[in-house]
């Protein structure tokens, strides 16, 4: 198999390789690689500058990637010194500047923390997590210093101090290592009386040659202790995000991972030894000497050289990769054979699957089975007979309102997970007016490409301060529709703001802190203290540009005209730019046409067309080129070509929204278990391709079903 060598997107820079803790369970000093003993102990200036330069090189040869993360590590990183991390720090921002964001983190064990140091990550823009592993008793079990004693004391208070209101933007949140000897319930609760911003889980790095401590009974310890805590924190309202759990939620949700420890994801991360080697993630010391040893030095070699080295390459193959066990588990899109490292035993390397496999089974079984999006939908919106009018292509009334109730759902979930990842002012405004007007807000989250920047967010493909002007925008839709009082402010370097399903303003440079404010059903901009009431022909010129957004009405369907949504791309063909009044005006009699058309030719598609659709987003066409595509994260937006005739545009709209139901269904069930038997069944539903050439391999028994209702 021939894999193409990928850039990376994390970058883990070891400052310091010595620790001021001696814990027993680290894969640093305590697991079969030692070539610590052989690195500086602290990083010199030469391998800094090179490992910036370096860094600032790949993201120039990777445009694709938006948002570089750098993990600034040890041993114990603060032993470097404030001065140097402030200094590198510094040397990476001034190398990515206008190359691309910067996510800049560090893992401490918190024992030098004080306020000095909070001041300068504060100023660095550095965001720490802490390593604390529960209650005192569960952290000085492992997490102690070298003359046996304790860090519980001095952990806690560098947590409080990191998290108090003067420092709390510098809290990465808190990283805790699992031992079943600990009771869970106990750990979960001692970590959440911190008020983390987030939680990370970790497994304890082992591998077949060298497993995990096991009490003799239950077999599935770890899964075990982790389902109590998994319980307990979705019981308690899900208070702040967990790393782990929110991977096993969205990868029965069909979404991405977000550790590199689950799912089929390719690995994106990379480490710089404080020597200036690079090599493979840390985890790989528990497998063997020199595992992780790629022979590439930042001194001499690109990142882009050591992307090409085996051990790279044999990590993004996907199921391919995996041993045959892994292959043939109902289980392996979610779990994806477990942390790489994990996989090792002496004789066929990593072709075994995880020493953790039957805890990871276990684990993933009790998410799935839990109440969530994908349950709550199935159960309580599609009945059989519902399932069955829609996979034959048609789709009756009670199904298509069941599909509109499923997707609020999973659209809910999504912005309740964004809340949780980015919380602030925004997300507690939002939070504040779903609790007293649901209704209304409800109404604001119907807007489709909210789904779009949603997935984009969770996935990091956003800066975080765009997600939370988004959350603004949102909850001042929410509060126009209430006849709320909101008032909000936004950084001075929003270009745009739009307010979903009410317009976009753009914005003069002005370099004003902008204050977006809703009053009675109307919408206010604020800039340098100053508000003026929308729309902008009644406002001063500073206060930007009002854009409405457009709808069409065609008898029983409104539909927006999405010409202004920053997150309205994502189809086959480049979005058109806001249409002027004419181009508008074509539009709307062209669309206004081709629905009548609609009733009259396909009557059987005009239900699901009036109940479905929402949004409809001009395409630039080339060559007459006709395009109908439905979003995969926007349900109810399709991306539309205007052709010449009324006649080719009805039947454009009527595939598309042939495309939102089909993309709907894959939304709510697995159909099938590989992209080609996908493809495949969208082609038959689409009318492409006869239902009696769909092959079942690959599809799963409601992919059968759908395979047996198109072909009746």
């Amino acid at each position: 198999m021939t894999v193409e060598a990928r850039g990376f997107r994390q970058f883990v820079l070891k400052v310091h390789s010595r620790c001021d803790l001696a814990c027993d369970h680290c894969y640093v000093y305590r697991h079969a690689d030692q070539s610590w003993r052989r690195r500086p102990r602290v990083v010199p200036d030469a391998v800094v500058t090179a490992t910036v330069s370096r860094i600032a090189e790949h993201a120039r040869a990777h445009p694709e990637v938006p948002r570089l993360h750098v993990i600034l590590h040890g041993g114990e990183p603060l032993l470097a010194g404030r001065e140097r991390l402030a200094r590198i720090a510094s040397a990476l921002r001034e190398a990515l500047d206008g190359v691309c964001d910067l996510d800049l983190r560090m893992q401490t064990n918190g024992l030098l923390l004080d306020e000095d140091v909070c001041a300068m990550l504060v100023r660095e823009g550095i965001r720490a997590g802490i390593s604390l592993d529960g209650d005192r008793a569960a952290n000085d079990r492992h997490r102690r210093r070298s003359d046996g004693t304790g860090s519980y004391d001095a952990v806690v208070r560098a947590v409080r101090l990191i998290g108090s209101p003067r420092y709390r933007s510098a809290f990465a949140g808190l990283l805790c290592t699992v031992d079943v000897e600990n009771d869970p319930i106990t750990v979960y609760e001692a970590l959440a009386a911190l008020a983390p911003p987030r939680v990370d889980f970790l497994l304890p790095h082992a591998t077949w040659d060298h497993p995990p401590p096991r009490p003799a009974d239950p077999p599935d310890a770890y899964a075990q202790w982790l389902i109590r805590v998994y319980d307990r924190w979705r019981d308690r309202g899900r208070p702040f995000p967990v790393r782990l759990f929110d991977s096993l939620e969205a990868g029965r949700d069909g979404r991405d991972s977000f550790t590199e420890a689950l799912g089929l994801g390719s690995p994106d991360l990379v480490v710089v030894e404080t020597d200036g080697e690079i090599e493979q993630a840390d985890w790989l010391k528990t497998a063997e000497q020199d595992a992780p040893r790629t022979g590439f030095h930042v001194l001499r070699h690109s990142f882009d050289q050591a992307a090409g080295h085996p051990g790279f390459l044999a990590q993004q193959t996907g199921v391919a990769g995996l041993c045959r066990t892994c292959r043939d588990c109902r289980v392996v899109r979610i779990c994806g054979g477990g942390l790489y490292g994990h996989r090792h035993r002496s004789g066929n390397a990593f072709d075994n699957p995880s020493v953790y496999c039957d805890d990871l089974f276990r684990l993933i079984g009790h998410v799935l089975r839990a109440p969530g999006p994908g349950r709550a939908v199935r159960a309580h919106t599609l009945t059989p007979a519902g399932f069955d009018s829609l996979a034959a292509g048609d789709g009756d009334d009670d199904a298509l309102r069941g599909l509109l109730r499923a997707e609020a759902s999973i659209r809910r979930m999504l912005l309740a997970a964004v809340c949780a990842r980015y919380p602030g002012p925004e997300a507690a405004a939002l939070t504040r007016l779903d609790r007293r007007w649901p209704h209304q807000t409800a109404a604001a989250l119907r807007h489709p490409y909210l789904g779009a920047w949603a997935v984009r967010g969770l996935e990091g493909r956003l800066r975080p301060d765009a997600v939370r002007q988004r959350l603004a925008e949102i909850a001042v839709s929410a509060a126009l529709r209430a006849g709320a009082d909101l008032r909000i402010g936004l950084p001075a370097t929003a270009g745009s703001i739009h307010v979903p399903s009410f317009g976009r303003l753009v914005l003069p440079a002005s370099g004003d802190q902008v204050v977006l404010a809703a009053h009675g059903g109307t919408l206010l901009i604020g800039t340098d203290g100053h508000e003026a009431a929308l729309p902008v022909a009644r406002a001063p010129d500073r206060a930007g540009r009002w854009e409405p957004v457009r709808r069409i009405v065609a008898g029983e369907l409104r539909v927006l005209l999405e010409d202004g949504d920053p997150y309205r791309d994502g189809y086959p063909a480049t979005p058109s730019p806001r249409l002027d009044d004419a181009e508008y005006g074509l539009w709307a009699r062209r669309f206004t046409e081709a629905c009548d058309i609609v009733r009259t030719r396909h009557a059987r598609r005009a239900p699901g067309i009036r109940t479905l659709l929402a949004a409809c987003t001009p395409l630039r066409g080339e060559d007459g080129q006709k395009t109908a595509a439905a979003h995969p994260q926007a349900f109810g937006a399709l991306g539309l070509t205007l052709p010449e005739t009324a006649g080719s545009l009805a039947e454009l709209i009527v595939e598309g929204v042939q495309q939102v139901k089909f993309n709907a269904l894959l939304d709510l069930f697995d159909l099938a278990t590989d992209d080609e038997a996908v493809e495949g069944l969208r082609s038959a539903y689409l009318g492409r391709l006869p239902a009696s050439r769909v092959p079942h391999d690959g599809l799963t028994r409601q992919g059968r079903r759908v395979a047996a209702r198109l072909r009746d």
